[in-house]
């Protein structure tokens, strides 16, 4: 799962621009990642430059 930092995500939007299967977005001055979509290609994470992203394990399985 690819998490955000909130307080160091400047909403560039970096990682909407690179997202495949664009489950990213800004809106209310905010990232959203739609985990449903997320194939975790880990390209958002790859572009982003204040590092505000990250992959993280998913204890759900």
């Amino acid at each position: 799962m690819i998490l955000t930092n909130k307080v160091l995500c400047d909403l560039c939007g970096n990682c909407v621009a690179v997202c495949p299967q664009s489950c990213i977005e800004i809106n209310h001055y905010c990232l959203k990642i739609s985990h449903e979509q997320c194939i975790e290609c880990q390209n958002c994470v790859a572009v982003c430059p204040s590092a505000a992203l990250k992959q993280v394990q998913d204890d759900k399985n």
